[in-house]
């Protein structure tokens, strides 16, 4: 004979080891998708689907999707999207021609990174455009613990992590989607002493089509 209340407490607990099930599965999901897209790193590099998109735009969308999630995980990190152009609005369009899910999945790499070095405080993702070399570079800023010094001389490189989350092939990857592009990507501990911004950089496209 259940007892008045066991069944919810039951239900619960069922719910609970159904989320442990789901992210571990999407985790794995994860790691599988990684080591595939190293492999054709390592082979023949990515096949990049060109296309005139907005930067802004994305990474909004990128940001939204990310703060759903770290609602559900943490309610006191904060996540901003900043211009650094202060004669263009926060959403003006910043065109570029890239590879759309490739920039997604950095933006994401980046964020996520981000993330799993900070337990509070704020993630500010800036846009900024430097009309002489004709190129915007977006940092992703965290006040987490900072990147560790062993680890920053080969931050890039596969399997270079200090996370017990992942098995460091994620910046690898990004790096690698950047370059693909012809952008630059690098980081640096913030001068403050808390936590670390990387950087990448794109070609902004001006032609009209």
């Amino acid at each position: 004979k259940i007892k008045k209340g066991e069944g919810i407490d039951r239900r619960g607990e069922e719910e609970q080891l159904l989320d442990v099930i789901v992210k571990n599965a999407k985790r794995l999901r994860g790691l599988a998708q990684e080591i595939l897209d190293v492999t054709r790193i390592e082979s023949k590099g990515f096949d990049l689907n060109l296309q005139k998109i907005d930067l802004v735009a994305l990474l909004l969308d990128v940001i939204s999707d990310t703060k759903d999630q770290i609602n559900k995980d943490s309610e006191n990190l904060n996540l901003v999207l900043e211009r650094a152009a202060a004669s263009t609005g926060r959403n003006d369009p910043i065109f570029v021609t890239a590879d759309k899910d490739k920039i997604i999945q950095a933006a994401n790499n980046l964020l996520n990174n981000a993330i799993k070095f900070t337990k509070n405080g704020t993630i500010s993702v800036q846009v900024s455009v430097n009309d002489q070399t004709n190129e915007v570079t977006v940092s992703i800023k965290d006040t987490g613990e900072g990147i560790d010094r062993s680890i920053l001389p080969h931050l890039f490189t596969k399997f270079s992590s200090k996370s017990f989350e992942g098995i460091g092939l994620g910046l690898f990857i990004t790096k690698n989607i950047v370059e693909a592009h012809g952008g630059r990507i690098w980081a640096e501990n913030n001068l403050d002493g808390r936590g670390a911004t990387f950087f990448f950089t794109l070609s902004i496209s001006r032609s009209s089509s």
